[in-house]
């Protein structure tokens, strides 16, 4: 992989990471809900790749040209909407990390696929938990 396919693999990896420690500490802190606060645990840390070195060997944040904060990210109207908005962005970051990982190994890639297919199934059940909890 070149440097610019590890930057894209570094960025999404701190993504999905980063979204599903955000909804892992909802349920573990806000809803004290242990066995869903373990699955996100779980899947945050299959998420680990053996790359570490070189993930942050291509990481150039003084170069991201999209770096700075988008106005729909600088506010949260509720629990509710800061749990949608990392669910997503934990999905979004894992398809991007399954399609990418392809080029390194197709157990890596289904991986991130069942990641993304677990983060699907929770959002559905966890949203109407706390939906129906306001």
């Amino acid at each position: 992989m070149n440097n610019d396919h590890l930057r894209i693999l570094d960025a999404n990896l701190n993504r999905l990471r980063e979204g599903i420690r955000v909804v892992e500490d909802i349920f573990r802190y806000i809803y004290n809900d242990s066995q869903t606060a373990s699955k996100l645990k779980e899947l945050r840390h299959l998420s680990r790749i053996d790359l570490y070195d070189d993930l942050l060997g291509s990481r150039d944040i003084k170069n991201d040209v999209l770096k700075s904060t988008t106005k729909s990210e600088s506010t949260r109207a509720d629990i509710n909407s800061i749990l949608i908005a990392n669910f997503k962005r934990a999905q979004e970051s894992a398809r991007v990390l399954e399609e990418f990982t392809k080029m390194l190994s197709g157990e890596i890639s289904s991986k991130f696929k069942l990641i993304r297919y677990e983060l699907y199934d929770l959002e559905i059940v966890l949203t109407k938990i706390t939906s129906n909890s306001k």
